[in-house]
């Protein structure tokens, strides 16, 4: 399994920002952030599965141009994975024909364009000899983290969270943990921002990782344009000793 970055930003902002998208082998996303606009037709008409982590724009917005574009040059549906909460807020604020034309009832309800499956927690989905797993997380909306996990091992990626000691419970039980994406978007003094919107700041952070009971490389991502050298500083200050690396553009997993 590789897994190539195709934007971890917190926001926009140049060349090198991009929000959340992974591309997993040519088939698979995992979210549709801003970094989907930098693949070839050819490349974005090979995707054949999308894993959402919550229904927030940075990791969703490229989801309604993915399918307009290549649609009619696939010979089945872009299968949307997510937990039914998401796809209900999919269905009733993106894809309802006011924002964005429903996909999955386009050229017609038997053979669509898009269609929808509900992931539930701690249920593998697997495509090939690759299993995806959804895991507990805290935000503002429903959301969630994945596992991917294959014969060489499993990367979590925590999507966007706060304090979630159910998170960690859950990785604490994956016992060929490779690889540790977690979110960190503000620095420490929007301390009071990172609670009141369900996500980490380098203080949180430090809280959140002493609960983490396995040995992995650790990656930081979702940091916010304007505060990332003072974010990354911040964390090197708190959790040093975990050695965390910064998640950039193109950067490859291989498991």
């Amino acid at each position: 399994m590789k897994i190539r970055v195709l934007g971890c930003s917190g926001g926009i902002g140049g060349r090198h920002l991009r929000t959340t998208s992974f591309l997993v082998d040519h088939d698979i996303l995992l979210d549709a952030g801003t970094g989907v606009g930098d693949l070839s037709l050819a490349e974005l008409a090979q995707i054949d599965h999308v894993f959402l982590t919550h229904s927030h724009l940075d990791h969703v917005t490229s989801l309604p141009f993915l399918v307009d574009t290549v649609g009619d040059m696939r010979n089945r549906p872009l299968t949307v994975h997510a937990s039914e909460a998401t796809l209900e807020i999919l269905r009733a604020h993106v894809l309802n024909w006011s924002i964005w034309p429903d996909f999955s009832q386009i050229p017609s309800v038997k053979s669509p364009f898009l269609c929808f499956s509900t992931v539930h927690a701690g249920e593998p989905v697997s495509l090939g000899d690759r299993q995806i797993i959804s895991l507990p997380a805290n935000h503002t909306v429903p959301a969630v983290g994945y596992q991917l996990k294959s014969a060489r091992g499993s990367l979590v990626f925590t999507g966007d969270t706060g304090p979630c000691p159910e998170l960690w419970k859950a990785v604490n039980r994956i016992d060929d943990l490779r690889y540790l994406l977690v979110e960190c978007a503000f620095s420490n003094r929007e301390k009071r921002l990172a609670k009141a919107s369900l996500h980490l700041c380098p203080d949180m952070l430090a809280e959140e990782l002493a609960q983490l009971q396995r040995d992995a490389e650790i990656f930081i991502t979702h940091l916010k344009p304007g505060q990332i050298e003072l974010t990354m500083q911040e964390i090197e200050d708190c959790i040093g000793e975990y050695d965390p690396g910064m998640l950039q553009n193109n950067h490859v997993f291989e498991l």
